[in-house]
């Protein structure tokens, strides 16, 4: 076969006795075509394709005839195509034929040239979906955190380890209903509404520092120590204040009852933006579910925000809307649909402080709510007060310290914080005049934190008392 090629491609020339004719030169043109289409197919699947068109007879021949017609059924493609044409008219017919192969070998390189871009551009993609997975089976077995994240997880954990000092408060705060000073009716009270099969919404009212919300806290813990009342051992005890508390009346944001955060302007999470799911956010009722939500300064409360929250306490659930929910969308995680179909529970007790009067409190609210009143401190309640939250600091008190501090203030808080002044003021002193204790080491103890640090038994005089309420500028009550 390849000898058919060789023939048709290399035709005689001069230098084997023929010479050149008009005949000759077709040979040669029609050659010059064979061999373009050999470099096209190649020689064996040309043979192939002569072979299917019905050309490999006419190829054998001698005649240049024949050879032209072979070449027009290879470039046709159409094996019917005959009878093979007059000498005079193949030059003719050679131009048609290389126009079409100029056609096909254009097309042909623009094929070729269009396949490599695009076994380039699938290489490409591939390298990028392969780094993609295994950058994100990286981030499945390492987590999200990366040497910067963890770098700032140690030094926040390292500032929280590093604290100067505990507050007095929170030291001299009673730990028992029983250590609360002078609301002894008030606390029954707060118990039998509380601790109950059937527990009470309760409204606090009184003046600032008497201990409502102590009260509050410590009637949940034992309300939850008893075994007929609904509250569970793990049962929340949420504090928010109610002067703090901001909405948006378009519900973008509601701390106290939650919100929805649409997937384009709102930042919801990627997963959910990515498929345009809104992201329910649950608030602070929700939060408090089981258990007590503790408003302290209720009174002081958007009346709007007030009535919303009327709402969530007789349904005991919150229900969110969003005109980005599809419930066909199967895109929607099931806990979002649960949040959207059914709402988030928000079953609690409230407890509201005030110190408003009844008649400044919303009709509706009250109507609600059990209602309890604190009595203000008297001097004589002021000074146990002090006594004992000198006792729990260890401080010892001349006489007449306690007496002098209820002169000043009604509200237990402040007598605790003029105490813990007083007593700041009595360490410096007693470090300032070298009268530190020989036995007391001045640096703090290896291991020692600063949250607990060594603390000397001074006694805490009316003169320094006096020195904090000139300061404070306080006067007699």
């Amino acid at each position: 076969m390849n000898e058919i090629l060789e023939k048709l491609i290399r035709p005689a020339g001069p230098e084997n006795g023929l010479r050149l004719t008009a005949e000759g030169e077709l040979r040669k043109e029609i050659g010059a075509l064979f061999q373009l289409l050999v470099q096209m197919h190649g020689a064996e699947r040309l043979v192939v394709k002569a072979a299917k068109l019905e050309a490999l007879g006419l190829m054998r021949s001698d005649r240049v005839e024949d050879h032209a017609l072979a070449l027009m059924r290879l470039v046709r493609e159409d094996p019917a195509l005959g009878p093979a044409p007059a000498i005079e008219e193949i030059p003719r017919i050679l131009e048609e034929l290389e126009d079409l192969l100029a056609d096909q070998i254009a097309r042909r390189n623009v094929e070729e040239s269009l396949e490599k871009k695009v076994a380039e551009r699938m290489q490409q993609r591939h390298e990028e979906y392969v780094r993609e997975v295994r950058l994100q089976v990286m981030r499945e077995e390492a987590g999200p955190e990366t040497a910067h994240s963890l770098k700032k997880l140690a030094e926040l954990k390292a500032l929280w380890r590093t604290r100067l000092s505990r507050s007095a408060l929170e030291m001299m705060r009673p730990t028992s209903l029983d250590q609360v000073v002078g609301q002894e009716a008030a606390v029954r009270a707060v118990l039998a509404k509380l601790a109950s099969p059937f527990p009470q919404h309760i409204l606090l009212y009184g003046p600032p520092g008497v201990g409502k919300t102590t009260v509050a806290r410590l009637a949940l813990e034992a309300a939850k120590a008893l075994p007929f009342t609904p509250f569970g051992p793990k049962a929340p005890f949420v504090e928010v204040d109610g002067t703090t508390l901001r909405w948006d009346p378009r519900e973008i944001t509601n701390p106290l009852l939650g919100s929805v955060h649409d997937p384009i302007y709102q930042g919801a999470r990627r997963e959910l933006a990515e498929t345009a799911v809104p992201e329910p956010k649950l608030g602070l009722v929700t939060e408090a579910h089981g258990g007590v939500l503790f408003i302290d300064e209720i009174g002081e409360m958007d009346p709007i925000l007030q009535n919303k929250l009327l709402k969530v306490l007789e349904e005991k659930k919150v229900t969110f809307d969003s005109a980005y929910y599809d419930p066909d969308d199967p895109n929607v995680p099931r806990w979002i649909r649960l949040l959207f179909e059914e709402g988030a529970p928000a079953d609690f007790i409230l407890i509201g402080a005030t110190t408003r009067s009844p008649e400044e409190i919303s009709p509706a609210l009250r109507s609600r709510c059990a209602e309890v009143f604190f009595e203000p401190l008297t001097p004589e309640n002021v000074a146990r007060i002090v006594r004992e939250a000198a006792q729990r600091l260890g401080i010892r008190l001349e006489d007449g310290v306690a007496e002098l501090v209820a002169d000043y203030t009604i509200e237990g808080r402040k007598a605790v914080g003029i105490l813990a002044d007083a007593y700041s003021i009595a360490l410096y002193q007693a470090a300032e005049s070298g009268a530190w204790p020989e036995d007391l080491p001045r640096a703090r103890p290896r291991g020692r934190s600063r949250r607990h640090p060594v603390l000397p038994p001074v006694t805490v005089t009316r003169e320094q008392v006096l020195e904090v309420i000139r300061i404070s500028r306080l006067t007699p009550q």
